[in-house]
């Protein structure tokens, strides 16, 4: 997961989600279980701090999940937001919301979870000194352009004007138009709430974050190695978690993970490695989960750093219909990748099947046509950069073959060792080669497939990587956040969404499905709607 926003930015090759449609696996996750214990699951280094204004990628929302609970959360199964830290949330015109706090929250250091723990939060998140990658996620409420002006401008407010705060239980957002999916986003983890701690030095409260969530930090971050969380006893009774203790194990390789996993040596292995696929299976039987998930797999292109290359849509174009979707899902990833036919997760309303047309049609003869045609690319050679850490060099070096023996180019995979490492690089401007990108929701809306990746505010606080603008898709944006009508509203972004398909910023190659196993020793695995490990609800067996 990473982005301007959560969805995210995903930095392994299998990402994990829970699907309107899909059901677990496991046949004993009602049989009983014992309370306490410790287990270990894995993770990859998250890119920077544990803030969850500030975190756009998979790793770190993975444990920030368990150390704070937002206002909503998303049903396992069918995705609809449900109350969590809020009492309430209303609105009549679906611009001015009025949200109301439960009693029985408390942040870690045993500080009220309160109206200002929110309007702290969000203040910080949208102000533009601070560049939060979860900034874009305020625009929309009233005075974040105050907040936010703009490269080269300074803010001219320290909060949003459309924030405040009625009483210790209660606030008020005043969003700049209507805005129906409000509610909707409010389970991301830019929306979280902060205490008091937080403001007297942000860096080191990344490094072990006091949250309000099921479990609290066991100890500081201990970087590349491990994150250790512990049950948190004052947590409300219903969300309590059952574990006393879990490990965060970090890991660079994931074959190296899945070999611990079969040796008990971790419990959860929510990213499988390549390797793995041809056999899990078999081995694990019911404690392998399998399922449709929210994850759009992209060859992302810069398009503003490298304009000689790859800024002409009939290269683009040219590039999208010589990847073979279909040979990579069933001859790489054993049938657990779906070829990519629109911008929109399949498991998303909106989805079309079979929008991206003919870009989206492998036709190798065509392509290499289209590919002359519009001058190729200087040098006629090309980088593919991809994270070494999520397990997936095996399939870009099938999309680097595939574009070399297609277009008659040179590609060269170029390997970061970190996720992390390669987001970095990303978002300086510094690699102007192809990379490749997964996106997961970060809530359940394809608005969420369009403009935390591809809008004009997700280039500086954000995840457009690729710098893409267009004046066209940001006014269909805007008419669409606008629509009381939910279907109208659908239609309009939709129509974003064939804008985007028209310009091809991003080539969409595979939708994923979510591949997970976990020991006989733990039992109750699920993952949630944004595709995460439910750690409180884990038992020992």
């Amino acid at each position: 997961m990473r982005g301007a926003t959560s969805a995210k930015w995903v930095a392994g090759a299998v990402i994990v989600a829970m699907a309107a449609t899909a059901c677990s696996t496991s046949k004993d996750s009602n049989a009983g279980g014992k309370s306490g214990g410790n287990i270990t699951v894995v993770l990859g280094e998250p890119q920077h701090g544990l803030v969850g204004q500030n975190t756009a990628e998979s790793e770190g929302a993975e444990v920030l999940n368990s150390l704070f609970t937002g206002l909503v959360k998303y049903d396992n199964k069918t995705n609809e937001p449900k109350l969590a830290v809020a009492e309430s949330i209303e609105t009549t015109d679906s611009k001015t919301w009025t949200i109301k706090i439960k009693d029985g929250f408390t942040f870690h250091n045993g500080e009220k979870v309160d109206a200002a723990s929110f309007v702290r939060a969000w203040n910080w998140g949208a102000n533009q000194d601070n560049a939060a990658e979860g900034m874009p996620f305020f625009s929309k409420i009233d005075g974040s352009d105050e907040l936010a002006p703009g490269k080269d401008k300074k803010p001219t407010a320290k909060e949003l004007k459309g924030l405040k705060v009625v009483d210790e239980k209660t606030f008020t957002v005043t969003l700049k138009d209507p805005f129906s999916q409000f509610k909707t986003m409010l389970g991301y983890n830019a929306f979280y709430p902060l205490p008091k701690a937080f403001e007297a030095d942000p860096k080191k409260f990344g490094e072990a974050p006091i949250g309000n969530g099921p479990f609290q930090m066991d100890g500081a971050w201990e970087h590349n190695k491990q994150i250790k969380i512990k049950k948190y006893d004052k947590y409300p009774a219903e969300g309590r978690a059952k574990l006393d203790g879990v490990t965060f194990k970090i890991y660079d390789n994931l074959d190296t993970a899945y070999n611990d996993l079969r040796a008990d040596t971790i419990q959860i292995v929510d990213k499988l490695p390549i390797s793995a696929m041809a056999t899990v299976s078999q081995e694990f039987g019911d404690r392998y989960i399998y399922k449709p998930e929210s994850g759009v797999g992209y060859i992302g292109l810069p398009l503003e750093q490298n304009p000689e290359a790859f800024g002409k849509v009939e290269i683009r174009k040219a590039i999208s219909m010589a990847i073979d979707r279909d040979a990579i899902g069933k001859t790489i990833f054993n049938g657990t990748r779906k070829p990519a036919d629109d911008f929109i997760s399949p498991i998303i309303p909106g989805y079309r099947k079979g929008a991206l047309g003919e870009a989206g049609t492998y036709n190798p003869t065509k392509a290499k046509e289209l590919f002359q045609q519009a001058g190729g690319i200087p040098g006629n050679k090309i980088e593919l950069g991809y994270n070494a850490d999520g397990g997936h060099k095996e399939w870009i070096e099938a999309v680097a073959n595939q574009l070399k023996a297609n277009l008659g180019i040179e590609v060269t995979a170029k390997p970061y060792a970190k996720f992390g490492d390669m987001l970095d690089d990303l978002g300086a401007s510094k690699y102007k080669g192809a990379f490749r990108m997964a996106w997961s929701m970060d809530y359940p809306a394809a608005e969420n497939y369009l403009r935390p990746i591809f809008s004009k505010v997700a280039i500086e606080n954000g995840s457009n990587y690729g710098h893409y603008q267009n004046d066209a898709f940001e006014a269909k944006l805007a008419e669409a956040d606008k629509a009381t009508d939910a279907a109208a509203g659908l239609k309009l972004y939709q129509e974003a969404d064939d804008i985007i398909i028209k310009d091809l910023p991003y080539i969409p190659v595979f939708t994923y499905m979510s591949s997970s196993a976990y020991s006989k020793t733990v039992k109750n695995v699920e993952v949630d709607a944004q595709g995460r490990m439910d750690l409180a609800n884990v038992e020992l067996n």
